[in-house]
């Protein structure tokens, strides 16, 4: 893995537009797949998780062609049993989303990672897709690789309250449900990404949510679509926050994701203290897309814990990261699911933060990192994982003396582009 010196900057300045959402960008991806006619997804995410799920439907016989806009058309057909298994790389939303769609299949397929997707936990989708009489095997732990089996008939309808939240299980539930008999429904205790649902309207299926209850019914069928996928606003998150910390910045994002399940982050950094505009706000096929401005104001403190925590957990490290910079620091609690992403994102962000020389309290379910800090450069590992890669580039940037990100090409898991993008809005 390639490593990466960053050294510190004056300020944070210009306008970004950048790939589209992930989340977005797989689930159409693969209602595209299943859908009749063909879907022209523009501006699709240039992330290697996204080019996963795009070689997996090939793989099942979607034909799938990308211009070098980042322009995907997919036209849908009947699923073919695949020539070999289906590799998701590192992405564990292309496998929990798509095994929900392959168990309802008359073939078999069997579904494979990388090393890290290899360790990660998929008991939380096999378990409830197991209820509705799919065929489905992993390794010892609940791990990948998934073998799925055809099931015996159609699939069944269930109503199921995962023991954790978790949108991806979410959504791999209501696929699945899609080709079942009955109604199947997921009861949320607080509200989660709802990126599946409002795909799985986007695409002609009608889909229920009453009182913390999202149920779909089985047997119906997709239409193509024509859609502008707005921007990454996970990916957004570290340029929003790099510019929180700089005195003098300015930063605009054009055509960024606003969904309301997703733009917590904005209301953390307006309750820290930083000065967030939106600007322009439209809707396509559910999704809100705007126009964000960010500048920076003194940063005062938070805590992020409960739902709040959930809606945020991709964004938890690199707000873990600037914490030092604020007055009154940053706890995070209930936020346990960070010891099970591509790496124990809280151990991962403690252990940067202590090598650049700032306090912090590690928990078992977050972390407590106190303000008014310096932080000074130093040498640091990604842990193979490209958020806390691009969380502790932004730390970088306001450290005192130069830092060496090793595993830095993992950025490229969600963004590639992230180095550049950063260098074109950083003056040193």
């Amino acid at each position: 893995m390639s490593s990466r010196l960053i050294r510190p900057a004056k300020n944070i300045l210009g306008s970004m537009r950048l790939p589209g959402d992930k989340s977005i960008s797989h689930r159409y991806a693969m209602l595209a797949a299943l859908a009749e006619g063909k879907t022209r997804l523009s501006n699709f995410s240039t992330g290697a998780d996204c080019a996963s799920t795009l070689s997996c439907v090939a793989a099942l016989g979607a034909q799938v062609t990308r211009s070098e806009d980042h322009t995907i058309e997919i036209s849908g057909c009947t699923l073919s049993a695949p020539a070999g298994p289906l590799d998701c790389g590192n992405s564990g939303s292309t496998m929990r989303m798509l095994a929900g769609i392959l168990t309802a299949q008359p073939f078999s397929s069997e579904l494979i990672g990388d090393d890290s997707l290899s360790h990660r936990p998929m008991a939380r989708i096999v378990e409830p897709l197991s209820q509705m009489g799919a065929r489905i095997t992993a390794s010892e732990g609940g791990r990948p690789p998934l073998h799925i089996q055809p099931a015996k008939g159609m699939l069944n309808a269930i109503d199921y309250a995962p023991p954790t939240p978790s949108a991806q299980v979410k959504t791999g539930i209501l696929f699945a449900g899609l080709h079942a008999l009955g109604e199947t429904s997921v009861e949320e205790p607080f509200r989660t990404r709802d990126h599946g649902e409002l795909a799985l309207r986007a695409f002609g299926a009608e889909v229920t949510r009453s009182r913390g209850r999202v149920s779909i019914r089985g047997g119906q069928r997709l239409h193509a679509i024509e859609a502008l996928i707005p921007g990454d606003i996970s990916t957004a998150a570290f340029f929003l926050c790099a510019a929180a910390i700089f005195h003098d910045s300015n930063l605009v994002f054009e055509n960024l994701m606003l969904n309301p399940t997703r733009s917590a982050l904005l209301d953390v950094l307006y309750q820290l203290g930083a000065r967030v505009s939106v600007i322009d706000i439209e809707e396509r096929h559910g999704e809100l897309a705007g126009t964000v401005k960010v500048e920076h104001h003194s940063l005062r403190g938070a805590t992020i814990r409960g739902p709040q925590a959930a809606q945020l957990i991709d964004e938890l490290p690199v707000l873990a990261a600037i914490a030092p910079f604020t007055e009154q620091g940053i706890e995070i609690r209930d936020a346990g699911e960070l010891r099970v992403k591509e790496s124990d994102r809280i151990a991962s962000v403690a252990a940067n933060l202590r090598k650049m020389g700032a306090q912090v309290t590690e928990h078992e379910d977050g972390l407590s990192v106190p303000g008014g800090q310096t932080l000074h450069g130093a040498e640091l590992d990604s842990a193979g994982d490209h958020r806390i890669a691009m969380a502790f580039a932004v730390a970088a940037l306001r450290a005192q003396g130069d830092t060496l990100i090793h595993g830095a090409d993992t950025a490229g898991i969600s963004f590639p582009g992230f180095w550049s993008a950063l260098d074109a809005v950083t003056e040193r």
